[in-house]
């Protein structure tokens, strides 16, 4: 617990004798329903992508692994910045001086992670299909996972410098006090950060991405297949090893095409789902007094949720290995929950003792009020194992 001293210190207080100001009902109601929702399906969609990919061995590729920490850094900004802004709207700050720190280095820690996500496996692409021998090599679950360490690492230490650059702020109204979590410098003093952070984390990637993306698509979509590939195919003395062979490698590029469109269009709705919100900190670093329309700043939060939510949704339209994924998660925790109510539940089998047909099931007996004997099966643990996920 923080000494009380303490936090007046850090607290700068300001006297506003006019009345305390208050939310709109509708805009308290619009954001607790958008929020709620939007958080929600995110939540429970990247954990989803979390289990998949970690407990099914076949989904544990290079790709996947940058996609698990992509949803890992969306679960921390829906975490940080969407549930908060419920309370916030509604009674304003609440989580007190350290809730403020740590609240806001989150914030800004899961949507840079997020960016350097995106820009890895858009390089991870771009290896794998531009220079397809090398990335036998380079492009490795073991090296992602370093490299996921690394970006992790990188990040949480550059996020460091909004410990410093933010406090809470006490308005004295005639009728209450307003606390705040809000910037301890000046904005002039602000932007040069925000411009590192917007220029790192928001312009270079994108460029990144549409160079890439560029060059992929000019090997993947625009350059017909090698020429081994077509080699007498559709001839009559094409040998049947062959043609199963060309039809393997055919299925190959589709899939390469598939994942590949699947990435691209999670890159494309980050620009665009970013994009309002940028634009509105450039535009007021650059006009005063800064245009600050309260149903445009929600447009702008909802569309950074919006972001950290749908990327799941993404992958099961356009990937059928993670829609398989995902209906098998859902099927086996039902069958799971199915299986344990069953095993609470003792298992009577009314039957008339038959010497004749003794089954090696470990078993005990006991008398029915007809004279009949039941006998009652013991259910193992074995029981459960076929709804394992592997």
């Amino acid at each position: 617990m923080e000494n009380s001293t303490t936090i007046s210190q850090d607290v700068t207080q300001v006297l506003n004798l006019t009345v305390m100001p208050l939310n709109p009902l509708e805009e308290q109601v619009i954001t607790i329903f958008l929020t709620i929702l939007i958080c929600g399906v995110g939540i429970a969609g990247n954990i989803m992508v979390v289990l998949v990919v970690l407990r099914t061995k076949h989904m544990v590729t290079p790709t996947n692994c940058y996609l698990v920490s992509l949803a890992i850094a969306d679960l921390i900004v829906l975490l940080a910045a969407g549930l908060p802004n419920i309370s916030d709207v509604v009674a304003f700050w609440i989580y007190g001086y350290t809730g403020c720190l740590c609240i806001t280095y989150l914030q800004y820690l899961g949507i840079n992670v997020s960016s350097c996500s995106i820009t890895a496996f858009t390089i991870e692409r771009y290896i794998a299909i531009c220079h397809s021998i090398k990335a036998q090599f380079i492009c490795t679950v073991s090296r992602a996972k370093r490299i996921i360490a690394g970006v992790w690492v990188f990040t949480s230490l550059y996020c460091i410098m909004w410990f410093f650059l933010v406090d809470i702020h006490e308005t004295v109204y005639a009728n209450g006090v307003v606390v705040t979590c809000g910037y301890r410098v000046s904005r002039s003093l602000y932007m040069p950060i925000y411009f590192l952070d917007f220029t790192l984390f928001y312009v270079i990637p994108l460029i990144v991405a549409t160079v890439l993306y560029g060059l992929i698509a000019r090997i993947l979509f625009m350059s017909p297949l090698p020429s081994h590939l077509n080699d007498r195919a559709g001839g009559g003395s094409v040998h049947q090893g062959h043609s199963n062979n060309t039809k393997a490698n055919k299925g190959a590029v589709s899939a390469r095409k598939q994942i590949t469109k699947m990435l691209a269009v999670v890159v494309i709705l980050f620009a665009l789902l970013w994009m309002p919100y940028r634009t509105l900190v450039v535009v007021n670093s650059l006009v005063d007094p800064p245009y600050n329309n309260t149903w445009f700043l929600l447009f702008c939060r909802m569309c950074i949720y919006t972001n950290s939510a749908i990327n799941p949704i993404i992958y099961n339209l356009m990937s059928q290995k993670f829609r398989v994924a995902f209906k098998k998660l859902c099927k086996c925790n039902w069958q799971q929950k199915e299986k344990a109510a069953e095993y609470n539940m003792p298992m009577y089998y009314g039957m008339i003792k038959d010497s004749s047909h003794e089954s090696n099931e470990p078993m005990t007996e006991q008398e029915d009020v007809s004279g009949q004997t039941i006998k009652r099966f013991n259910v193992t643990d074995d029981d459960t194992s076929t709804f394992s996920i592997s």
